[in-house]
Formats: structure tokens, C-alpha cells, sequence
């Protein structure tokens, strides 16, 4: 499914830290890594346009350490090094080479307590063609480098949670879920959220109605799955708000990899994601695959394809 996936990097302990769970994608079949690094020409160059050659080695040097730790969980690794970060590379790199996943770090909590969220994940979740996934980072206040590197590593494939409003979108997202259920996930958790805004107060006494037909939708992805492969699967109902009840279910069940669809239509940026897929890339403690709407397992986009990925 990710046979050939695109690491985005640059040189923050974000990413280090993040090296030691690139091995967890192997379960969904990952054997080659193309490492894209990002030199930031502002960093690097001083007033008068000269290079700075302490930057550009430590630079040289972060790329090749990456590389090693990737290569020690078993996958082949080739290595890019590309003036300033552009969403643009990424998409033709992966509509031209065949890569079906660029992943990100992105760290769980700043030593504020607050959600970091970088430039390079923020860019590649509104405008990337492919899938993209941002792994967490969890980095400890005091922590150092070394500790962290060596630290558990995260198995992406012991609980996977799909969220779905059983749009197009989700069915899309869906078709990866049954690909992984055929690989080596241990669980799945299907959720559905019965949107309380779209519900109250007008419709509220038809929520037994609403429940029933959906847990029985759920059931029917459920069946499904169980005959893909050996995961365990449930499935949940709830009501509320959308993105928090994802959120609340990724720290209750203690969930891995959340898969689901990136929602939005159009050109403009901000309009790239929906809400609650917004919401749920930025504030998940755990790991998030968004999946576009135009792509399926296996596929890549003809040239002339892409212009809105959602």
C-alpha cells in the first residue's frame, strides 16, 4: 500500500526524534524511503550571499544520521536535499517516482504544553495530492536527543481509529482501512459521531433512529474488515461534536494512527481541509493519515489530475 513513501525533514529534534517510528510502516508494506531535506537558504547564507559552511555541515550531517536511522529499521533509503520547503516538489516527486505517502513530524507538546505545529506539516496537510502523515513526536521538557532516540518506539499498527460520516470521502479513506486490516493491524476502531449542531434541537428526538441505522453501517464496515484479515474490530457510536469526540476516543482507547479523510473543496488553502479533519491533524495526540478524495489505494495522479486534492 506505502511500498515507496516520502519522509519531509529538516534538522529540529522534531524530526530526529520521529526516525525511530518510520520502521512502525513496514506493517503497511513500506520498503523504500526517499528523504527529502529542506535547507532553509536564509539560514545558510549570510548578508552578502555567501554560504555558511558551519550550517551547511550541520545540515549534511543531520541528513546523514536520518538516513542511518532509517536504514537500521530496514527499509532503503534514498536522500534529497532541495532549497526551501514547497508542497510542489512533494506532489510531482510523488506523481512522477510512484511515492504513495510523504510523512512529518510533528510534536505532541511544546515545553509550553501547547501543540507545535510546523510549517512543513501545516503546508502538506492543505495542499498535499497524496496521502500525508503526521507522525508525534513525544518530546519530554529535559529530555535530551540521545534519550529520546532510544526511547519506545510507537507501533502504529496496534490500534488504528477510522472516524467516518460515511461521505465519499470516508468510503475513500475506508479502502486503505481494509488494505491495513489485510496486513498486520491488531485493531481497528470504527467511530461515527451523530453531529449534535446538525441535530439539535429540531431532530433530537430521532437519535434512536439515527443510532440504529448507523451502528448498523458500522456493522457492515466491521463485517468487512474481520474478513479481511485478523484485527480486532469495534465500533462506536457517539453524539456531540465531531472533533472532540475523535479527540476524546484517541486518549480514551489510547489509539496509535488515526485514518480519515482530508474534507475540503477548492484552491484556497484554508478551504484544502475540513473542520474536523483541521482539527483533529493539529490536536491529536496520536499519529493522523489524511486521506484526498481523489485517490485510492495503488493510485497516483495522471498529469492534468490534482489541481484541488479534496
Amino acid at each position: 500500500m506505502f511500498e515507496k513513501f516520502v519522509v519531509a525533514t529538516d534538522i529540529s529534534k522534531d524530526f530526529a526524534v520521529s526516525m525511530s517510528s518510520i520502521g512502525g510502516l513496514k506493517a503497511f508494506g513500506a520498503k523504500k524511503c526517499l528523504l527529502l531535506q529542506f535547507v532553509d537558504l536564509n539560514e545558510v547564507m549570510d548578508f552578502s550571499g555567501i554560504y555558511s559552511n558551519e550550517l551547511v555541515c550541520e545540515y549534511e550531517k543531520t541528513l546523514s544520521r536520518h538516513k542511518k536511522q532509517i536504514e537500521a529499521e530496514g527499509l532503503e533509503v534514498e536522500t534529497r536535499t532541495l532549497p526551501g520547503f514547497s508542497i510542489g516538489h512533494i506532489n510531482r516527486i510523488c506523481e512522477e517516482e510512484g511515492y504513495s505517502l510523504t510523512v512529518v513530524a510533528s510534536r505532541k507538546y511544546t515545553p509550553e504544553g501547547e501543540v507545535s505545529f510546523g510549517r512543513i506539516a501545516n503546508d502538506l496537510i492543505h495542499s498535499a495530492l497524496y496521502p500525508s502523515m503526521l507522525i508525534r513526536t513525544d518530546d519530554p521538557v529535559g529530555a535530551d536527543e540521545d534519550a529520546l532516540l532510544t526511547g519506545e518506539k510507537t507501533d502504529l499498527n496496534s490500534h488504528i481509529l477510522y472516524p467516518t460520516d460515511f461521505s465519499d470521502n470516508a468510503d475513500i479513506a475506508f479502502r486503505y482501512i481494509k488494505e491495513m486490516a489485510s496486513d498486520k493491524v491488531q485493531k481497528i476502531t470504527l467511530l461515527h459521531v451523530q453531529d449534535k449542531s446538525r441535530i439539535s434541537p429540531h431532530l433530537e428526538d430521532r437519535i434512536k433512529e439515527f443510532n440504529k441505522l448507523d451502528e448498523a453501517r458500522l456493522k457492515g464496515m466491521k463485517d468487512m474488515l474481520e474478513r479481511e484479515g485478523n484485527a480486532e474490530v469495534e465500533t462506536v457510536v457517539k453524539y456531540g461534536s465531531p472533533s472532540l469526540e475523535i479527540l476524546r476516543i484517541v486518549e480514551d482507547l489510547d489509539v496509535k494512527l488515526v485514518v480519515m479523510g482530508s474534507q475540503g473543496r477548492g484552491y484556497v488553502k484554508e478551504f484544502f481541509l475540513g473542520s474536523v479533519s483541521h482539527n483533529v491533524a493539529r490536536l491529536s495526540p496520536s499519529s493522523v493519515l489524511l486521506i484526498p478524495t481523489r485517490h485510492r489505494p495503488g493510485q497516483h495522479i495522471q498529469k492534468g489530475e490534482g489541481k484541488s486534492c479534496v
